[in-house]
């Protein structure tokens, strides 16, 4: 197989395998588990066996030293803000429209830079915006007569602004800038962890899966949005370059849809077509633009400017 279908074929399947979150979480919901003890297991589990795999599989070394520890524990948080906030908006708004909104943090992590890293925003961002503002206004009312709930917009959209402050976290701080991805994945879902062992009480209040199909839901929580997502977008990012792979990442909120209107009954209306389309060419033009940026970076590095 060649180099470049093997990496277009792992990116879709990262993006389309993220895109079940709410088919194995929203059934965990309707058992009566909350979302704090459904992402204790999804973490829990996903530990236990990426764990397993990079170090005794993939035999990278999963030492730290104290600095990449602090940082690694901040990421950490943000990651697992991020998952908190978007899978409370699930109580709130319809699965697939929630995770396309949050399909707007690649914009949100061009408007970050821009305020503290001083990276120019150019016409195509600020359009961009327009473009995902437009789409998001649309998207505001969900099934047909009735407005989303506001409060399930503020989280998702604070699920996207978490995750954003996450990317740029990774880009741009040193001491994980050029660590091995599998073993960031791995710290950032550990310390990650953490949140819900604290929001748990320690675990005593973490409810129990006394039903197969339960456990069963947990595990593919753990395994497929998280461990195959995971480990796919790495090997397709070597593959075929995070461009690419972001503008893949595009089938995640449609996964999402698709999942939330044939197993869950939820609506898509034209409005609502219109909405997702225009997030999803708004998130290209800013994937795009930062292409564009970095081969022009390159292209500075290789012809420096005559003294």
């Amino acid at each position: 197989m060649k180099r470049n279908t093997k990496g277009i074929i792992n990116g879709l399947v990262g993006a389309v395998s993220y895109g079940t979150n709410p088919l194995f979480a929203l059934p965990l919901f309707t058992y009566g588990i909350g979302v704090n003890s459904v992402l204790f297991y999804r973490y829990f589990f996903a530990v236990i066996i990426y764990g397993v795999w990079i170090k005794f599989f993939k035999k990278i070394s999963l030492k730290i030293n104290v600095k990449e520890l602090v940082v690694l524990f901040i990421l950490g948080l943000l990651f697992s803000f991020s998952s908190l906030t978007l899978f409370l908006a699930f109580k709130y708004i319809e699965a697939g429209i929630a995770c396309t909104i949050l399909f707007i943090y690649p914009v949100m992590v061009a408007i970050i830079m821009a305020a503290f890293f001083r990276e120019k925003i150019t016409k195509g961002i600020v359009f961009s915006i327009l473009l995902t503002s437009i789409g998001i206004a649309l998207l505001y009312k969900g099934k047909p007569g009735a407005a989303l709930n506001l409060y399930g917009v503020v989280l998702v959209l604070s699920a996207s602004l978490f995750y954003a402050l996450y990317m740029v976290g990774v880009k741009t701080i040193g001491a994980v800038k050029h660590m091995k991805s599998e073993k960031l994945s791995f710290y950032v879902m550990l310390f990650g962890l953490l949140v819900y062992v604290f929001n748990l009480r320690f675990c005593t209040e973490l409810q129990s899966l006394d039903k197969p199909m339960m456990w069963f839901f947990a595990l593919a929580l753990a395994i497929f949005p998280t461990i195959v997502s995971f480990e796919t977008t790495i090997i397709a990012i070597k593959l075929i370059g995070s461009t690419k792979t972001a503008i893949l990442g595009a089938l995640e909120p449609i996964t999402a849809l698709f999942c939330g209107i044939v197993f869950f009954g939820e609506h898509l209306t034209p409005r609502i077509i219109i909405g997702v389309l225009l997030i999803l060419i708004g998130v290209s033009i800013v994937v795009l633009k930062s292409k564009n940026r970095s081969i022009q970076g390159l292209k500075v590095q290789k012809n420096p400017p005559s003294k």
